[in-house]
């Protein structure tokens, strides 16, 4: 039991520090020199980054942010279907994909890099969904297209595909771990963009591709 503990609690740790790895941070040091927490929002995201650096960069942002989110229970899928048998008890597995996770989205918005700064979560999250289920993923993207077809603001598309996560997991029967990692993660997504939702009930937040005139609190 002690080493099981110890082989899931490694796996936790190495999605916190995969999903903690700063992209957008990176990107704007590389690219501009710059610290992309001083501009626009003060997000490691993509969105800042598209606003702050460009679009080829946002694109590689939010294309590694994925995989990030992927990677994380990724690696516990695919340690289970190789490793031999009872090294892990197979109940463990969707509670430790759910944990690994979780961990991951926090790590891209608290990365241990940056002071415990960074994104807000979004993109990793829909890297998890496409590993939990491509469908949901699949389903969780369409919402996020349409809303922002219609508002053109990222963030609120962001936020109500966070919403729509829960709502596909139930329809469509998940484990139970996974309804939890769509509900928790909903909820810190969206309280991540808290900021976000001001502006919006303010009238003032932005759409995609205009600048963020304010400096980040």
């Amino acid at each position: 039991m002690t080493t099981q503990l110890i082989a899931s609690g490694l796996f936790v740790l190495l999605g916190y520090l995969l999903g903690s790895i700063p992209t957008g941070f990176l990107m704007g040091k590389l690219l501009k020199g710059i610290d992309i927490r001083e501009y626009g929002s003060g997000s490691t995201g993509a969105t800042n980054v598209l606003r702050t650096v460009g679009k080829g960069a946002a694109i590689a942002v939010l294309v590694i942010d994925l995989l990030k989110g992927a990677a994380a229970p990724g690696m516990v899928k695919g340690f289970y279907a190789i490793a031999p048998a009872g090294i892990l008890p197979d109940t463990w597995q969707p509670w430790l994909v759910t944990l690994t996770a979780l961990v991951a989205i926090i790590g891209h918005s608290k990365s241990v890099w940056l002071k415990f700064s960074g994104g807000k979560s979004a993109a990793s999250g829909l890297g998890v969904l496409l590993v939990m289920n491509p469908l949901i993923a699949l389903g969780t993207l369409g919402i996020f297209a349409l809303v922002l077809a219609i508002s053109r603001i990222v963030s609120l598309g962001s936020i109500c595909s966070a919403i729509a996560a829960n709502g596909l997991m139930l329809f469509l029967h998940q484990p139970p771990p996974y309804c939890v990692f769509a509900a928790l993660a909903g909820l810190y997504v969206v309280l991540r963009h808290r900021s976000n939702i001001q502006r919006i009930l303010a009238g003032v937040e932005p759409t995609i591709g205009q600048k963020l005139q304010e400096k980040p609190e």
